[in-house]
């Protein structure tokens, strides 16, 4: 385990610790939790930012298949 300092809004230190005591769990225990959330919802930032480019990528040849298959004539 790192040991890291930081400096905090003193707005966010207090609600945290109002919060904390209603909760009854180790600040430590809570931030860690906080970042571990955090870093989650950042990935899937990430990942949507990623799938959202790739699309944009094969978005015209996707639409071009699609028309080639819609006039593709079906024998009965």
């Amino acid at each position: 385990m790192k040991t890291i300092s930081l400096k905090i809004d003193d707005s966010i230190f207090g609600e945290t610790e109002k919060i904390l005591s209603k909760m009854k769990k180790p600040r430590n225990r809570y931030i860690n939790e906080a970042i571990e959330y955090y870093n989650q919802l950042q990935r899937r930032l990430i990942i949507e930012k990623r799938l959202r480019k790739e699309s944009e990528l094969v978005k015209t040849d996707s639409l071009l298949i699609l028309k080639e298959f819609e006039e593709i004539e079906y024998a009965d």
